[in-house]
């Protein structure tokens, strides 16, 4: 029986793109399978911030910022924290890609017109000891329009591999079912679903209209996570982070299923760390939403008071923008769903950023001259929209009204105490009027001050909360927000997906977040930021370069 193509890339996002350009470098034909539309190419990294994890760059040594391959990796590793037998291949993965973050990964970037915001963002600061969780040093790359531009070189690539003749897409074509020949995967099988013209991100018809069967030497998994299937998120919820949430928002579209992990499993894949996951406790509903439960995450600075449900300041280290995890976990073991940002105008328009290529129009459209804009504006305009349409935002002059709104935004359960609350921030305002103090949250905020790119633009001057010069107040009832799987198919360095017996899987690659971004889980429990797009990047060029080795 003939080959259909040498290779077949089931999903069209970022890390099947990627494999699919080094299959084109290597001159091997590929069908590309997906089961949404056209405009829906490049998957969830369209939807990003286009944040990437850099090692001492040009942009970090111009802030003065002191990185090293063996200060990223302690800080990995730390973070990580890989205490199981089958974090073998996940760690050699972090290894690799902290060696590939340090090394070429930033030139390569570049050669193909990727280019970088002058600032780095600190995401992740961690806050334990040095061998412990988060960055030592800022490392989040943005990249300079956002998550389209770190898919369009990689598209671009593709798309002259379908002018040559080497590459067909197959949307709607949803995948169901990976058979053998002799014990190697070589076929597709699936369903063809009717046409659509849905906007991207928006549901699409799963209305049946046919079968297919495809063939290939080999076959690369990079169909994504499980943040859009709440059902599987709660499946797959460890007890550590405490109860499942109710209520959740959605990070991505619903499509993004985690259905063809169960499909690779039944051919034989080891699916491993599966409740190893990475979800936001920032979430706001998107006043504007694109998906079922669109949520966006705040991007936060660390002078905003973190409150929980009850209106009690959360625990150290667990400052805004500190320890996703952490935070999540002491959410979850609260008894309610829900915490609170309360902060001043002063605050939010010089700190918050939202995540989402489409909340930031001026790094999306490479817009110099709004860029500068959104640094003059006393807030920007995307935040500003939240503040006057956002169902998650308290606006007021006076702590009491303030309170009021909070109390009415959640039932009108009076779990807030206005006295109790004002108490809290008073103490912590006395705390500003003097270079010493026992709050830890107010060392955090001076120590990001020195640091240039949070003192320019990330981080508000210490002042009073209460200071009716920088009002009005502003609270913000902050939800569970879905995002990425950390567990996924486990893989080797070369991305060939393993059996539960270690041996790989003949005529199978994983990539991306199907490969939990290399090895079946490279980030351990906890993620770094700014990890996810190049772990797609990484893995899918590494299993398009051994794909294309194995079909030559």
């Amino acid at each position: 029986m003939a080959y259909d193509a040498d290779v077949i890339v089931i999903g069209a996002g970022l890390a099947g793109l990627v494999a699919t350009a080094e299959l084109v470098d290597a001159g091997r034909s590929v069908i590309v399978l997906d089961q949404e539309p056209e405009r829906s190419i490049g998957g969830q990294a369209h939807w990003s911030f286009g944040g990437l994890f850099l090692v001492d760059s040009p942009e970090q040594r111009r802030l003065r910022i002191k990185d090293s391959r063996a200060l990223a990796l302690q800080d990995w590793l730390g973070t990580a924290g890989f205490d199981r037998a089958e974090d073998h291949w996940p760690r050699k993965w972090a290894e690799a890609y902290v060696d590939f973050a340090s090394g070429e990964k930033r030139a390569w970037l570049h050669g193909q017109g990727m280019r970088f915001f002058p600032v780095v963002g600190w995401a992740e600061r961690g806050g334990y000891d040095a061998l412990g969780h988060g960055n030592s040093v800022p490392r989040f790359h943005i990249t300079w329009g956002t998550g389209p531009g770190v898919v369009e070189p990689f598209e671009r690539r593709v798309r002259e591999g379908v002018a040559k003749g080497l590459v067909t897409f197959r949307f709607r074509h949803r995948v169901t079912g990976l058979g053998n020949t002799a014990g190697t995967v070589d076929t597709v099988s699936g369903e063809t679903l009717e046409p659509s013209d849905a906007a991207r991100g928006t549901a699409s018809s799963r209305t049946v209209t046919g079968a297919f069967e495809f063939r290939a030497q080999a076959v690369i998994v990079t169909s994504g996570g499980i943040g859009g299937n709440h059902d599987l998120v709660r499946a797959q919820w460890p007890e550590r982070l405490g109860t499942p949430p109710r209520k959740m928002l959605s990070g991505v579209p619903a499509h993004v299923d985690g259905l063809m992990l169960g499909i690779a499993e039944k051919a034989g894949a080891h699916h491993i760390n599966s409740d190893r996951m990475w979800h936001y406790t920032e979430g706001i509903e998107n006043w504007n939403p694109i998906w079922a439960r669109h949520g966006i995450r705040i991007l936060p600075g660390p002078s905003s008071l973190w409150l929980d449900a009850r209106g009690k300041r959360l625990p150290v280290p667990l400052f805004p923008g500190f320890d996703t995890l952490g935070t999540l976990e002491h959410i979850m073991r609260s008894g309610y769903e829900y915490t609170w940002f309360v902060l001043d105008q002063r605050i939010i328009g010089k700190e918050f950023a939202l995540s989402g290529s489409e909340q930031n129009p001026d790094l999306t459209g490479r817009s110099v001259r709004e860029v500068l804009g959104r640094a003059r504006a006393d807030v920007p305009g995307p935040v500003k929209a939240f503040m006057d349409k956002g169902v998650d935002f308290v606006v007021e002059k006076e702590l009491g009204a303030l309170v009021r709104g909070m109390n009415a935004l959640t039932g009108g359960e009076p779990l807030i105490d206005e006295a109790a609350l004002r108490r809290e921030i008073v103490a912590r305002d006395r705390e500003i009027a003097n270079p010493y103090t026992k709050d830890l949250q107010i060392t955090a905020i001076r120590g990001a001050r020195n640091y240039l790119g949070d003192k320019l633009i990330r981080t508000a001057s210490p002042h009073r909360v209460l200071d009716p010069k920088a009002g009005p107040l502003i609270a913000v009832r902050l939800n569970i927000l879905t995002r990425k799987s950390l567990g996924g198919l486990e893989t080797d360095l070369s991305s060939r997906v393993l059996t539960a017996g270690g041996d790989p899987l003949p005529g199978v690659y994983a990539a991306g977040e199907a490969a939990g971004f290399g090895g079946g889980g490279v980030h351990g429990y906890r993620a770094l930021e700014g990890t996810f797009l190049g772990g797609c990047i990484f893995s899918g060029r590494t299993a398009g370069r051994a794909a294309a080795r194995a079909v030559g």
